[in-house]
């Protein structure tokens, strides 16, 4: 069976695209040959910069002839609809097919497609791959109308068989495929003919050309990190670099440079970020964390060992480092004043055109640091001081320069402004967690920063109703959600997530919860209570024409009316909303638990309870239902709950009444239904104290007991007794039975 080999030679492709575009290629080609009745053994796609490269194994010859019959009108239909049946199976009328299907007659058309060479195959689909290419930027170049992400050179499509390789015959705007590459741009420009992609691979290497990227980036880190351990140096890892600087270079060449004394009192995020993000360097670092050399990584070998290279970098880093020395400097002498310029400067700089600006944002993000501060074990005065310089650093021009340092900057402004640890802390840790690998704050007054941060987007995006819709979430409030849910379960605070939003609706704008209307007829009524407050004006009430009276009087009215219309419609926005947004949350708290291994039945059977907005307690109970159902206990004892509830609930539709006034032990009859009413007695007097510490387990755990009781009372007793009394005392009995039950969860929600 033969094997196929594709590579596609282009310019420089940026390293972000690579290896979306080379999935991409593997995903078209083979899902085309199998859609054309091909099978292959098995596939792999790879990237370098100039070129994306395919090999199919074990690809069938030819597809299998096929035959169809389908299924048309029916005799005597009228002609143009016998034509249109025969266009679209593309058969001709004279080969229809007459049948008797019992009833009537129909035609029948029979498709007989004889099986298609690989090679005609693949010279199809490759060409409809490679016009079709999803590129997320492509350009044209020449007189072609061929798009592509940079201009494409060559095409190799071989197959390759026992007897030898042979080229598949296809072209793309002028473009003939054929059996030779190119090596490396500069050590090794000349044509390379292949064979198979075991040869193509080898030949690669031999000129210079590492193909697989995975094999670049672990030769870039082993070769850096030995570097720097030959030093007594460490480097820094950061993955995504890695995985960029393999898509720039074919051939990589590792090469450690050295940084000037005058930068190395920067700190050292200022000099990584610098690096990384004008140059792509790597940061070295000394035992003490202070970064003092950088490694780039050239594409070619030189006979100086790269020390030109080296002094043209070290050239143009030290220009980058010097300004963001500059910047650091500037922004030092901002900070020792407070930073006020930078807090004043936050009011020009628009948050959203419906929630003010950044400044506003500050402000009520102080507001709800102190309220929330008390709850998680903060002060006050430091969460208010901390939420106020919070975004002092979006001014500076480090942060302007390089935004990723928005946070971090702002602790070391902090500190050189000389607020307190914990205020320059949550400086930095109030953005946290961004995503599902960050670390959540735990010191108190930056958890109280973080939620009051979260929560104000949260509410603020309610309240003009900018929810996330489908797969659009422009504004990140699911993860806004994911982080609040993260801090509060991570750090261990109960909190009542209800008030938290009404407190973070009541700070929000009322133009944002009204659309301004309220804020307008505010302004009015309040201009008007004003106008009739003064004496002047109260005194011309009295000698004023009927005129005056019937046009200032009614409008005062009007719009008093009005602006106790918009109250109540205030008021009754600040009862829904914080439900809705709950709503929302726990959604998002099904997808942090289902991936923590609780099952969605379990977590519905826990929203159902009390006190839901208190997340923590949520889970927690959550986590012990889940842990309890994995026991044999456990799931026996909620058969025989819901076998007590089906029984019970058919009773009560059936008799019209509740049975919850009380079983009565004098009435029970026999050894299983006494030592039941025992058991229960026993189960209510660790349950209740258990659910009122919150400790699920130990009321699991009593719950637990009941099951041999249940199966016994079951086993031996008769429910629907012919005495009356004993029927309703033991359903009474299975109502005490519910009870005892759904105190610790909703055992109705789970499934099975």
């Amino acid at each position: 069976m033969p094997d196929l080999l594709i590579e596609l030679f282009s310019e420089e492709i940026p390293a972000r695209m690579q290896a979306k575009a080379a999935a991409d290629l593997q995903k078209l080609v083979t899902n085309g040959l199998v859609d054309a009745g091909l099978t292959y053994a098995g596939a792999g796609a790879f990237c370098t910069p100039r070129r994306l490269a395919l090999s199919v194994e074990g690809l069938t010859p030819e597809s299998p002839d096929t035959r169809e019959e389908r299924k048309g009108p029916k005799v005597g239909a009228p002609d143009g609809a016998i034509d249109g049946f025969c266009r679209g199976a593309g058969v001709s009328r004279d080969t229809l097919e007459v049948r008797d299907t019992g009833k009537g007659e129909v035609h029948f058309a029979v498709i007989q497609k004889p099986g298609r060479k690989a090679a005609d195959i693949i010279a199809d689909v490759l060409e409809g791959a490679i016009r079709s290419f999803p590129w997320p930027k492509s350009m044209r170049w020449g007189t072609g109308s061929l798009k592509w992400v940079r201009p494409l050179h060559s095409i190799i499509c071989i197959l390759t068989d026992e007897g030898g390789a042979n080229v598949v015959a296809m072209s793309v705007d002028g473009i003939a495929a054929g059996n030779t590459t190119l090596g490396h741009r500069f050590m090794a420009p000349d044509k390379i003919p292949v064979t198979s992609f075991n040869d193509y691979e080898a030949r690669l290497k031999r000129a210079k050309v590492i193909l697989r990227a995975d094999e670049r980036a672990d030769l870039i880190w082993s070769e850096a990190s030995n570097q720097a351990f030959a030093a007594g140096l460490e480097l820094v890892e950061d993955k995504g670099l890695l995985a960029e600087v393999a898509g720039l270079v074919e051939w990589p060449v590792v090469l450690m440079g050295t940084i000037a004394n005058d930068f190395l009192n920067l700190p050292p995020e200022v000099l990584t970020a610098s690096m990384k993000e004008h140059q792509k360097f790597f940061s070295v670092r000394d035992k003490s964390g202070q970064i003092v050399r950088f490694v780039t990584v050239a594409n070619r070998e030189t006979a100086d060992g790269g020390k030109t290279i080296l002094a043209g970098n070290q050239k143009v880093l030290f220009a980058r480092l010097s300004d963001a020395k500059f910047f650091w400097e500037n922004d030092l002498r901002i900070a020792k004043t407070g930073g006020l310029a930078w807090l004043d400067a936050l009011g020009n700089v628009t948050f959203h055109n419906k929630l003010g600006t950044v400044a506003e944002l500050v402000d009520r993000m102080a507001a709800l640091s102190r309220e929330i501060a008390p709850l998680v074990g903060a002060d006050p005065d430091e969460a208010e001081a901390a939420a106020r310089f919070a975004k002092a650093d979006l001014s500076s021009e480090m942060v302007y320069e390089f935004p990723d340092l928005q946070g971090l900057m702002g602790r070391y402004y902090a500190g050189e402004a000389g607020l307190s640890d914990a205020v320059a802390l949550a400086a930095q840790e109030h953005y946290s967690p961004l995503g599902p690998s960050d670390d959540v704050p735990t010191a108190p007054v930056s958890i109280a920063v973080a939620l009051a941060e979260k929560i104000d987007k949260l509410t603020g995006f309610w309240a003009i109703d900018e929810k996330p819709t489908g797969s659009k979430d422009p504004f990140a409030l699911r993860r806004a959600a994911l982080g609040v849910i993260r801090v509060i379960l991570e750090t261990k605070r109960s909190l009542n997530l209800t008030f938290l939003f009404g407190l973070g609706l009541e700070k929000q704008h009322l133009l944002a919860a009204l659309g301004g209307a309220y804020e307008n007829i505010q302004f009015e009524v309040a201009a008007l209570t004003k106008k009739l407050a003064d004496p002047s004006y109260r005194g011309s009430l009295l000698t004023s024409s009927r005129e005056d009276l019937e046009r200032d009087l009614p409008v005062l009215k009007l719009r008093m009316e009005t602006s106790m219309s918009k109250l109540e419609e205030y008021k009754s926005y600040l009862i829904e909303v914080p439900f809705d947004l709950l709503a929302f949350f726990h959604d998002r708290l099904k997808v942090y638990l289902k991936d923590e291994g609780v099952s969605h039945d379990v977590i519905d059977a826990s929203l159902a309870m009390p006190r839901n907005d208190d997340l923590l307690l949520l889970v927690n109970r959550a986590k012990a239902l889940a842990a309890f159902l994995k026991t044999d206990d456990g799931v026996n004892l909620i058969q025989g709950f819901k076998r007590a509830n089906n029984i019970l609930s058919q009773a009560e539709d059936k008799d019209g009444v509740e049975y919850s006034y009380g079983a009565d032990i004098k009435f029970a009859d026999g050894d299983a239904e006494k030592a039941l009413f025992a058991a229960l007695d026993a189960a209510d007097a660790k349950i209740a104290p258990a659910m009122a510490a919150e400790d699920f387990a130990s009321a699991m755990s009593a719950m637990a007991d009941l099951r041999g009781p249940i199966d016994a009372f079951f086993d031996t007793v008769q429910i629907n007794a012919d005495s009356e009394l004993l029927r309703r005392n033991r359903l009474n009995l299975l109502h005490r039975i519910r009870t005892i039950c759904l105190s610790v969860a909703d055992l109705r929600k789970l499934e099975g």
